[in-house]
């Protein structure tokens, strides 16, 4: 059952995309542009949001977002994590959330995941969300990677952050795809009165989770945002569960969803129209009881990959 849905995901990309890309772009050019061009220039977007109930301390509060990394030793090596991590410290995180998808198709990459973690810290803390590719390779084996770095992997938990006298509510739904999630459980543990953010790594479950009326805000990966998206066409070809929501911003019910394009890729490792992203979030109080994304977001950086 893992296999055949991993390898439809492949095929279905390498038939549509590379194909596509064949007539889009020129020869050697083009397979450049696509394999180490676009895969590396790394965009920062920056976006103020609004939480209901958000302390006046917590004002100001950045939350910096990775996702879907995907350590392979091919493109997510050791080397090009570190420099995620870099990058990420470099832009003056409160809180870092990574939501999944960490390794790719072996455990043994999860010592590069471990050495291109080093060092990632945030005043109030690191936490994670497992993906998909994660139980395929090894819950554990990923886990004890982050927890090693001292990253708090929530597993259908909630933890409590504070700043002051102000608090927000991180809360984790384990992996939807592989039925690991436990969304009551997840409700139950939520703190009344308190703000929150849940991390889920596929977008999609964000109609249940908007349902139960107890999320403000959810950040989920997993689709890569397609990772080959050709313009008036849209995203090829997207994974179960990051079909409706694959990237970008959405409001679902009264609940606001950020699907990040995420870091890394699953093979064939190209990109085309889908640059790989690591969002920053500035919180602000909302005026009512309404999340909501505040004006335009702030023109974003855009790194290229130093090693």
């Amino acid at each position: 059952m893992v296999t055949r849905r991993r390898l439809s995901r492949r095929d279905a990309l390498r038939l549509l995309g590379l194909g596509a890309l064949a007539l889009a772009l020129p020869g050697r050019l083009g397979w450049w542009y696509v394999t180490r061009g676009a895969p590396q220039w790394l965009r920062i977007p920056t976006y103020r949001v609004a939480l209901p109930g958000l302390h006046p301390h917590l004002h100001g509060l950045r939350v910096v977002q990775l996702s879907d990394l995907h350590a392979d030793g091919v493109f997510g090596t050791a080397q090009r994590l570190a420099w995620w991590n870099r990058t990420a410290r470099s832009l003056r995180p409160d809180l870092i959330v990574l939501t999944g998808d960490f390794i790719t198709h072996h455990t043994r990459w999860a010592a590069d995941l471990r050495v291109g973690l080093q060092g990632l810290k945030a005043p109030l803390g690191v936490f994670a969300v497992l993906g998909n590719h994660d139980y395929w390779v090894s819950a554990n084996a990923v886990m004890d990677a982050l927890t090693s770095q001292g990253i708090r992997v929530l597993r259908n938990e909630v933890a409590l952050v504070r700043r002051g006298a102000g608090a927000l509510a991180i809360a984790g739904l384990d992996d939807v795809m592989e039925n690991h999630h436990d969304l009551p459980r997840v409700v139950d543990a939520l703190p009344p009165e308190v703000p929150d953010l849940l991390l889920a790594h596929e977008p999609d479950i964000a109609d249940q989770a908007a349902a139960t009326g107890r999320f403000a805000w959810q950040l989920s990966g997993h689709s890569h945002g397609g990772q080959v998206c050709l313009p008036g066409v849209g995203p090829l070809v997207l994974p179960p569960y990051g079909q409706r929501y694959p990237r970008g911003w959405y409001r679902v019910g009264a609940m606001l969803l950020y699907t990040n394009r995420g870091l890394g890729m699953v093979p064939p490792r190209v990109r085309f129209g889908c640059p790989p992203e690591m969002a920053v979030f500035v919180l602000e109080p909302a005026p009512d009881d309404r999340a909501r994304l505040l004006g335009p977001p702030a023109l974003g950086r855009v790194l290229e990959e130093e090693v």
